[in-house]
């Protein structure tokens, strides 16, 4: 979905996707592609490329409605609707809450329903989460940037990229296209730079010694570290 609330569309899963799959591909990348549960109906071609390309199918909840904003009842019926509708294409263990808001008390409801790995959290917003944690038997990664990291000119997103510590990088397919949007932040620097400052993000770190991995494949390293 294109900047939910503010849009409704899909013009980045319907234009956006597949040039995501072929530089992660052109790279030999796996990502781990948080979806929203309705896409699997509405979109269904979308999550099968997802797969089929070898990458990752994780939740982002069924439609995209803030979990925190919610009775907890409700909130627990949007996650195991997302992951009904998504496990029938993935074995999902992943979890990515919308606005990377997630209330604690749907940890232990997440943990029920078999999820092993919660990037809900991150290193910018609060509450900050600067490492890997244990909650719940979750392992929580928290994101190390917000997704217009990769709208900057090179200049400035190269020296950050370069910079010590893992990297956690969030991408919204919309983000590659010209959209209008009704807010100003949702759309500076959006468009084909993005596109380009991903492949050279993939490039820089692997020059540095950087390894790709999957949500899923950090689960078993990182819990043994935590």
């Amino acid at each position: 979905m294109d900047a939910p609330p503010y849009m409704s569309s899909f013009r980045g899963v319907d234009e956006a996707l597949n040039p995501i799959i072929e530089v992660l591909e052109r790279h030999r990348v796996k990502a781990t592609f948080f979806t929203i549960g309705v896409l699997a109906k509405l979109r269904p071609k979308a999550v099968e490329a997802i797969v089929e390309a070898g990458h990752e199918l994780g939740s982002h909840g069924l439609d995209h409605k803030r979990l925190d904003r919610m009775p907890l009842k409700e909130a627990v019926e949007n996650v195991k609707g997302s992951l009904k509708l998504l496990r029938e294409y993935y074995d999902v263990v992943s979890f990515r809450a919308p606005n990377l808001k997630l209330p604690g008390n749907l940890l232990p409801q997440l943990a029920s329903q078999g999820v092993l790995v919660d990037s809900s959290v991150a290193k910018y917003k609060p509450p900050i989460y600067s490492d890997p944690t244990l909650e719940y038997g979750i392992l929580r990664i928290p994101v190390s940037y917000p997704s217009s990291l990769l709208r900057l000119p090179w200049s400035i997103l190269g020296r950050l990229v370069a910079g010590d510590g893992d990297k956690v990088i969030l991408l919204h397919p919309w983000e590659l296209l010209e959209i209008k949007a009704p807010r100003p932040d949702l759309t500076w620097g959006t468009g084909l730079r993005v596109l380009r400052n991903l492949e050279r993000t993939i490039v820089c770190l692997k020059s540095l010694g950087y390894k790709f991995i999957t949500m899923k494949e950090a689960y078993p390293t990182l819990l043994a570290i935590s």
